[in-house]
């Protein structure tokens, strides 16, 4: 079975512009990213998509490969569907590109489990940490059922909360790994424009819902810290030191 990994990245977004080559510990966090998935997967399955030569020139200097993919995808599982119409594969592994500190291990929990449900999407999930806020629109909220079917995601805090008192709901957060099969993507890239709460949220995985395709979650072993915002940068730099 052929499992390669794909890293989306784009110098161009709106709340970081050029946030896959920012500096993290002195080495650009494409690359930090790419190193990870590089021990899951090995360094010949392991693709970064995008669509800026910066990125295209600073990824090859660390040797890793490149997919060029169009300057108006959608959604960084937009440019994955690019990458699987070049690279025939069994599963294909979107992994976030802002997201430095993830777990090799969860990469290669995410894709057994994608081999034994073919049919579902599979993604990560894995409880908040006390010391962030559910209220935090940059974290998307999972609410799954006891199978861990995804019910919905969103940015809002979920489930909700009627009569406030003693008792919280435990919140997870979505770790952003996702396993896909050739079909899967497909059907997502020919869509020309983003799904309705897909739009609203700004959570790809959302247009799964339109095309009546199931997801699947999947408990990580561990949390991990996104850069979301320039400030998020002194944080996962702490984190790092912390963990090493």
């Amino acid at each position: 079975m052929k499992i390669i990994g794909v890293i989306p990245a784009r110098f161009r977004s709106s709340r970081f512009p050029g946030k896959p080559l920012v500096e993290i510990l002195n080495k650009p966090m494409i690359i930090h990213v790419a190193e990870i998935v590089e021990k899951a997967l090995g360094k010949q399955n392991t693709f970064i998509a995008t669509d800026d030569e910066q990125i295209k020139s600073k990824v090859e200097e660390y040797g890793f490969q490149v997919v060029m993919t169009p300057s108006d995808c959608l959604t960084g599982t937009d440019r994955v569907w690019e990458v699987a119409k070049l690279i025939k594969a069994d599963i294909y592994i979107n992994v976030q590109g802002d997201e430095p500190m993830l777990n090799p291990d969860d990469i290669k929990q995410i894709a057994a489990v994608k081999a034994q449900y073919p049919d579902k999407i599979i993604n990560g999930m894995f409880p908040i940490d006390l010391q962030e806020d559910p209220q935090n629109v940059n974290i998307p909220k999972v609410l799954a059922n006891k199978n861990d079917d995804l019910v919905y995601m969103s940015r809002l805090a979920i489930p909700g909360i009627k009569e406030k008192g003693d008792q919280y709901p435990i919140y997870f957060k979505q770790v952003c790994i996702y396993a896909f099969n050739y079909k899967e993507l497909e059907a997502f890239g020919n869509c020309k424009e983003k799904a309705e709460f897909e739009k609203y949220e700004d959570i790809e995985i959302l247009r799964f819902f339109d095309l009546g395709i199931p997801i699947k979650m999947v408990r990580t072993s561990r949390t991990s810290l996104a850069v979301d915002i320039p400030d998020d940068v002194k944080r996962v730099e702490e984190a790092m030191r912390n963990k090493n």
